[in-house]
């Protein structure tokens, strides 16, 4: 989801009559949710790998990667509200 959104705001952010330093922040905000999102793959990948019994730690590991794809994709939403509505 985060890679079609990005498809789309992407171009979006060259077609909006805004700065420089705002068009750098829509777009960066977004490879930085993507980014992230990827490194949550990569950990989940890696902790599914290692073994299938439950563990808390892995557990743990997969909640904090899943809770910085969640604050990533509440920053990305917020730049783009902050400079595109106000």
């Amino acid at each position: 989801m985060e890679a079609i959104a990005s498809m789309i705001l992407i171009p979006l952010a060259f077609w909006l009559d805004v700065s420089k330093v705002e068009r750098a922040l829509l777009i960066s905000s977004l490879l930085i949710l993507l980014i992230v999102e990827m490194l949550n793959t990569a950990i989940e990948v890696v902790v599914d790998r290692i073994g299938t019994e439950i563990d808390p730690l892995s557990g743990l590991a997969k909640d904090v990667a899943s809770t910085s794809v969640m604050f990533a994709t509440i920053l990305a939403g917020s730049v783009w509200a902050i400079i595109v509505l106000y």
